[in-house]
């Protein structure tokens, strides 16, 4: 039995009269993105259609996810809610704080005892306010969430961005930051501007070396890391039906990289297959019952046109594999290309490492088709060129693997079998002479390839790609290897062509396990207690943000001015630096530390005006706000692109820092600056970025009649004594600016909790 069966039976007992009702608002039929909006409306049956891109609107999602890295400060927001128990199911999911370095067991242990004191925390919160905890070792947060709580018609939040992955099996799944599940777990109603719909047809069947992951890849290379900014996008058609259930999480998951706010693909038989196998029967009798509304409109898809925003046709039978990087997920080369675009680039050719895995891809599927290539290099006496590395993602995943024979498959061509967990994916990983800092090529089938975001090296060119073209490049230890069409000499110096690889959907002996992983809260958490040492360097109780004063905000210095593409891998970084994620404090020392300086082109290195000497960013920060003295971040295009981490809007506040003035944003960045009281602002003349000055100071001229709608002026103080005033906009509405009178959103929870 699923999960939560009754909380799904009751979620569709309301869907065909809430559907119903807004088809007949909008006077038109409906997309599925459409139906699930309307049918998850804080207000229950619709009373009014709503514009996309344009209308804010109040939501009741269904559940909320937490992975640990993030939980910690979500779950200590929410300890300050005077909650007694959380509002909808939620879960909390140990994967980010595993290092991978030697294999699965050995590096589960060190993690078990050097983040002893996280987990323990995370245990007990959970087990005190009625919280679904998955230990470390269960597995990757997005892939339990399919295999346990997704569902087609369903709206759930998580706090990191690739929550977006259960759009492979049909809900609404949107990352978001601590403070918005906070918000949900307090039984409170969740915002979002009403999005926009991008629709992507896909048409003919996968063949060959083709994947699910080259979906993305292509959509990727189409539409840019903010192409899908504000949208949700709608995949349909013959190819989506003809695709797996976990191949549809792949291309879901893969849309935070393109700044979409969600994916969602309509239910269809896969995922009634895997629903099934994953044994969730009776998630599948009580969604065929209402079917029909789990799936757009047939005059939707027969005409999308008329009904998207924006539609985008791919035909599966004619798309080649791609490889996508370095640098950038949106970067995209057909593997036919390959070979002239690296030479173009001087891009490093040798692959040194090739890994499997993330949440993007580490089902039964994607193990087995990537094993399919493995077996043959094996059995023709190939020697692979590079090192091999997997990350199963579950236990359910890596028992039925080891049980079918894949993972000794893999150990064949000496694989390194790493934890149920993100590993390098998130820069979890120690690789050796990664420090040397050495220009060379890893391809991975994870989500992201930011510059340092695997190994810490900046000169590390990694490469998306999907799981068997991973296989075969890292076999090949040539990035420019065509499986296509090239061959490789086995140690007989003989010419083997690959064939292109098979697996199964599903495993055909079903799933197995012994242990999950999962621990059910107590049926009465009032006598649990949480404890905090005040002497933590892992976690620290928080106190509340300082309300606003009223006040313009005068003599604000200049922390820095970002150049070019500042990630929240740049604003607040993870690898070692997750181990601070439950302490502000301490985190607050990774602040901005990646982000390059506009004036100097070097990172953490930034002019402090009151000495004028140069210092890391945290020191200036800190030492503006020893001084009380405010300061302001100026930024670049899609500032805050990336993960989910509130850490990236917590920490500027925390030292002080009052404004991010920016060309644009990234979703979920700017609802997290919003959420903890900041200003989150662009420039109305996206050219006045270079009026920004080293040695500048701000004065804001008309906050005090703070509206929505209504830019503010901001008068610029040059260090030569001249003065200029700039405008700067927002998107802020009455109950956002409510959050930033009171210091934050959660200060308003919390006053609401003790009247």
């Amino acid at each position: 039995m699923a999960f939560d069966i009754e909380m799904i039976k009751k979620v569709y007992a309301t869907m065909s009269e809430r559907v119903d009702k807004a088809r007949e608002l909008v006077g038109r039929p409906l997309t599925l993105s459409e139906k699930i909006l309307y049918s998850h409306l804080w207000e229950g049956n619709p009373s009014q259609s709503f514009v996309r891109g344009k209308d804010y609107v109040d939501f009741a999602p269904d559940r909320v996810a937490c992975q640990d890295a993030t939980a910690q400060m979500a779950l200590l927001q929410f300890m300050h809610a005077g909650k007694k128990t959380v509002a909808v199911p939620t879960t909390v999911h140990c994967d980010h704080l595993i290092q991978a370095k030697v294999g699965a067991t050995t590096d589960l242990a060190v993690a078990n005892s050097q983040s002893k004191e996280v987990f323990d925390f995370l245990s007990s919160v959970s087990n005190k306010y009625g919280i679904g905890f998955w230990k470390p070792g269960s597995g990757i947060i997005h892939q339990i969430v399919l295999e346990n709580y997704a569902f087609p018609g369903g709206m759930m939040i998580g706090t990191d961005s690739h929550t977006v992955n259960a759009g492979g099996l049909g809900m609404l799944a949107i990352g978001v930051g601590g403070a918005d599940a906070v918000d949900v777990m307090s039984g409170m109603s969740w915002e979002l501007k009403f999005p926009k719909l991008i629709g992507v047809k896909l048409t003919g069947k996968l063949n060959g070396w083709t994947a699910p992951k080259d979906v993305i890849l292509k959509v990727a290379d189409i539409l840019t890391v903010k192409g899908g900014t504000g949208a949700i996008v709608e995949y349909f058609g013959e190819g989506a039906t003809n695709m797996s259930c976990t191949g549809k999480g792949t291309i879901c998951n893969m849309g935070a990289e393109i700044g979409a706010t969600t994916s969602t693909f309509g239910y269809d038989d896969s995922m009634r297959r895997y629903l099934a196998s994953t044994g969730r029967q009776d998630v599948v009798d009580a969604a065929d019952q209402v079917a029909s509304y789990l799936t757009g409109d047939a005059e939707v898809y027969a005409n999308p046109n008329e009904y998207f925003d924006q539609v985008i046709e791919i035909n599966l039978s004619q798309l080649e594999p791609h490889i996508n990087g370095p640098f950038t997920p949106d970067r995209g080369t057909p593997v036919s290309k390959m070979k002239e675009e690296a030479a173009k680039n001087d891009w490093p050719l040798k692959v040194e490492w090739g890994l499997i895995g993330s949440c993007t891809n580490s089902s039964y599927e994607d193990m087995a088709r990537a094993a399919s290539i493995v077996e043959q290099a094996v059995a023709h006496g190939i020697t692979p060129k590079a090192e091999f590395g997997i990350n199963p993602g579950s236990e359910q995943i890596r028992y039925t693997i080891e049980r079918d024979g894949i993972i000794a498959t893999f150990e064949k061509m000496g694989t390194k079998v790493f934890t149920n967990a993100c590993g390098p994916c998130i820069g979890q990983w120690d690789r050796e002479g990664a420090d040397k800092g050495e220009k060379n090529t890893i391809v991975h089938s994870f989500n992201r390839n930011f510059s340092k975001r695997a190994d810490g090296n900046p000169n590390t060119h990694a490469f998306v790609t999907s799981p068997e073209m991973v296989a075969a490049l890292a076999i090949a230890g040539d990035l420019s290897f065509n499986p296509i069409t090239d061959t490789l000499l086995n140690d007989n110096g003989e010419a083997v062509k690959l064939n292109p690889p098979t697996g199964d959907e599903l495993p055909k002996r079903g799933f197995d396990v012994e242990d999950a992983g999962f621990q059910a809260p107590a049926a009465d958490g009032s006598g649990v207690q949480v404890v905090v040492s005040p002497t933590s360097e892992r976690l620290q109780l928080l106190a509340p943000f300082d309300a606003w004063d009223g006040n313009n905000i005068t003599g604000a210095k200049l922390l820095i001015k970002a150049f070019g593409k500042c990630t929240t891998d740049h604003i607040s970084m993870a690898g070692p630096w997750l181990r601070f994620r439950g302490h502000l404090d301490n985190i607050s020392n990774n602040m901005l530390i990646g982000a390059v300086n506009a004036f100097n082109q070097e990172a953490n290195k930034v002019k402090n005006q009151l000495t004028g000497e140069y210092a890391g960013v945290p020191a200036v920060a800190r030492a503006y706000k020893a001084a009380g003295v405010p300061s302001i971040v100026v930024g670049d295009q899609n500032y805050g692109e990336g993960s989910s981490r509130e850490h990236a809007a917590m920490e500027p506040r925390f030292l002080g820092v009052k404004a991010v003035l920016v060309k644009s944003f990234a979703r979920i960045h700017e609802t997290n600056l919003k959420k903890q009281g900041m200003l989150a602002l662009t420039f109305a003349n996206e050219a006045d970025y270079d009026k920004i000055k080293e040695d500048d100071t701000f004065n804001f001229v008309d906050l005090t009649s703070f509206a929505p709608g209504k830019p503010l002026t901001i008068e610029i103080n040059h260090a030569d004594g001249s003065k200029e005033n700039i405008l700067v906009n927002h998107t802020y509405n009455d109950s956002q600016i409510g959050w930033f009178k009171a210091g934050s959103a959660l200060n308003l929870i919390a006053a609401a909790g003790k009247a």
